[in-house]
């Protein structure tokens, strides 16, 4: 593989594929032969305005090396972005109303009934015993408290398996996606599958996000859109020199990340 004339060795892409996890070996070998094609067309452009080499140091004493110190100011001095002003910020706060709001507020108790996740018959017997459980509570739901602290493998047993109050971030992923589905004040009617095992989960109180006011969120809308504008403008400006240079071993497809090493 070759990027004007300079030659990218199998070796070189077989050390930068530890960087680009993928689903299959070829789409990670892929990947960085295409950010080592980046990274050469910046290093060629950086050469070519001549853009002396002055590498940062971090509070640690670690030095980029001479290609990260060009490859940065490259990108530094190239590509520039106009900052977001007050209209951009309101204009995108207002078309994206939904994704501004203080998060869902739930107070939980739970009964943990554990299981490691590739335990095939561990998970079976959590689940029935979940669900053996979930059916004690559809009798006589006073009885969560006694058994969370006879049966659940979560410290909060002590408390009655009481989580106190939650929000989104507080837990796992799967845990949080199934509570906005729960009755509050009632049994489950299933129990919740986590990577922990089974919960058995009673929503005792539940207080809906409110809209947050543009002015909270102003700064948050205004990086983004920095970043979506930076993000943007890297990759017109690697398409660019890509258009210019002859790249040959490869079909190459865009801009990776100019900073991959």
């Amino acid at each position: 593989m070759t990027v004007n004339g300079v030659t990218i060795a199998r070796a070189d892409i077989a050390r930068e594929v530890q960087h680009h996890p993928a689903s299959k070996p070829v789409k990670a070998w892929f990947a960085a032969a295409q950010a080592l094609v980046v990274r050469e067309l910046l290093l060629q452009e950086a050469r070519r305005l001549e853009i002396a080499v002055e590498p940062l140091v971090d509070d640690d004493g670690r030095r980029e090396t001479d290609d990260e110190s060009l490859v940065r100011q490259v990108v530094e001095q190239q590509v520039v972005c106009p900052e977001p002003d007050e209209a951009t910020c309101r204009r995108y706060f207002h078309q994206n109303r939904q994704r501004f709001r203080s998060p869902d507020l739930f107070g939980v108790r739970h009964i943990l009934l554990a299981a490691p996740p590739r335990d095939v018959a561990a998970r079976a017997e959590a689940r029935r015993h979940a669900e053996a459980l979930i059916t004690q509570l559809e009798a006589n739901p006073s009885l969560f408290s006694a058994l969370a602290e006879a049966h659940s493998a979560c410290p909060s047993r002590t408390i009655g398996g009481s989580l106190g109050q939650i929000s989104k971030g507080q837990t796992v992923p799967e845990f949080e996606a199934a509570l906005a589905n729960l009755p509050v004040g009632q049994p489950p009617t299933a129990p919740i599958e986590t990577r922990y095992g089974f919960h058995v989960v009673m929503v005792d109180a539940r207080s809906d996000g409110e809209p947050l006011p543009f002015e909270l969120v102003r700064d948050r809308i205004a990086e983004w859109l920095r970043e979506r504008a930076h993000h943007t403008a890297i990759h017109q400006y690697i398409a660019m020199l890509a258009s210019r240079a002859s790249i040959s071993g490869i079909a190459f497809e865009g801009a990776n990340s100019p900073t991959a090493t």
